[in-house]
């Protein structure tokens, strides 16, 4: 397959509420939007999950783009023909940039299903139809407002509250959510807030059946997630560590994780993070799909993903209506606590490109 010509659009897409989390709050979500034309005119969409700023991960939005133009298309552009199985290998001499290279992959991947009629779904070897859905809580402002904004998704049908959590919120904030939900699937996400000599304070979560601590310490410690597991009965799970089947394996060898969350982003794309699906599936090792408020585009393939056999937690798969008052898409809406999978040709989905068109900032084209 050629690609003929690339798109890269800036967009700004408001949130429903503010989100706020250790790394800073969000009001809107600046996304890379990327769509790919092949020689023969079938257009693929995918959309890179950085951050515009360089806090969740080392890539942030303009760094991301740059990547792509300056590295990543002259390198598929030297190859010429190519399938997106190749991407990652043409890809790899150029370090780190997972997020970028998994956009790439990802509309590439969409326009070649588009061509031989293939839901992603199917293609990654789905045997869901619908999803579960969950949904992550930003830190609220008082605990009024965390109960109210809880209420208001367990009233909606999700089937797991992720709770963000740091120091100075976080025993409190979860004892308040579990007395009033005693059943609902709690878990709690500290995006690498903590210490390793904060164990003692974490293992008081422990009487409030949680089904796993996100990320508590620094990405690169894993040593010190192995530790804590041994004074921590809720399972450790990793996030930010994640970011390739070999760091998984590495993970769970030194038994530093016993649940790992998936963002295929994070791990250089959706073939990357099939095959850490299937290691966790032999390792018997649960494994969800996390999300990075994403739109429609990366909702679909996030779908299709989390709809593999071995993810057996709900995921950050929430409705379109979470986030964003319009999606670029026709919006995802749940049904008693489910998201459909779709099952068209590619990632199942397009964009509105005349509301797409009105909140590009920037757009730009790179020719093969």
């Amino acid at each position: 397959m050629k690609i003929a010509e690339y798109e890269f659009r800036i967009i700004h897409l408001p949130l429903v509420r503010p989100f706020r989390t250790s790394f800073g709050t969000q009001t809107s979500r600046e996304v890379l939007i990327v769509k790919v034309t092949t020689a023969e005119g079938v257009v693929g969409w995918a959309e890179c999950v950085a951050m515009s700023v360089p806090l969740y991960s080392p890539e942030y939005v303009a760094g991301c783009l740059e990547t792509m133009q300056k590295f990543l298309i002259p390198a598929l552009n030297k190859v010429g023909d190519f399938r997106a199985e190749d991407v990652a290998t043409i890809l790899k001499p150029y370090l780190g940039a997972q997020m970028a290279k998994a956009a790439l992959e990802t509309a590439i991947l969409d326009a070649q299903l588009r061509i031989e009629g293939i839901s992603l779904a199917k293609y990654l070897g789905a045997t869901k139809t619908k999803v579960e859905c969950g949904v992550s809580v930003g830190i609220a402002s008082s605990m009024g407002a965390l109960i109210e904004e809880v209420s208001s998704y367990i009233d909606s049908g999700y089937r797991r509250i992720k709770l963000k959590i740091e120091p100075g919120w976080d025993i409190e904030p979860v004892k308040e959510v579990r007395r009033l939900w005693p059943e609902m699937r709690l878990q709690v996400d500290a995006n690498q807030a903590y210490a390793r000599s904060d164990g003692a304070h974490l293992a008081k979560l422990d009487p409030y059946d949680l089904l796993l601590i996100e990320q508590p310490l620094d990405e690169h410690d894993i040593l010190g997630h192995a530790e804590l597991a041994k004074v921590v009965r809720t399972p450790i799970c990793l996030d930010e560590s994640i970011t390739s089947l070999r760091s998984a394996e590495d993970a769970l060898a030194l038994k530093a994780t016993t649940i790992i969350n998936v963002k295929p982003g994070r791990v250089g794309g959706y073939l990357e993070s099939v095959k850490i699906h299937d290691l966790c599936v032999r390792e018997s090792i649960p494994v969800w799909c996390g999300g990075m408020l994403e739109t429609g585009i990366g909702r679909a393939a996030n779908l299709a993903l989390a709809a593999l056999p071995g993810f057996t937690l709900p995921g950050d798969t929430s409705a379109s209506s979470r986030y964003f008052k319009q999606d670029i898409t026709t919006p995802f809406e749940m049904s008693d606590g489910y998201l459909e999978v779709p099952n068209t040709p590619g990632i199942g989905v397009t964009p509105d490109v005349d509301f797409l068109d009105s909140i590009t900032t920037s757009k730009e084209l790179a020719k093969s």
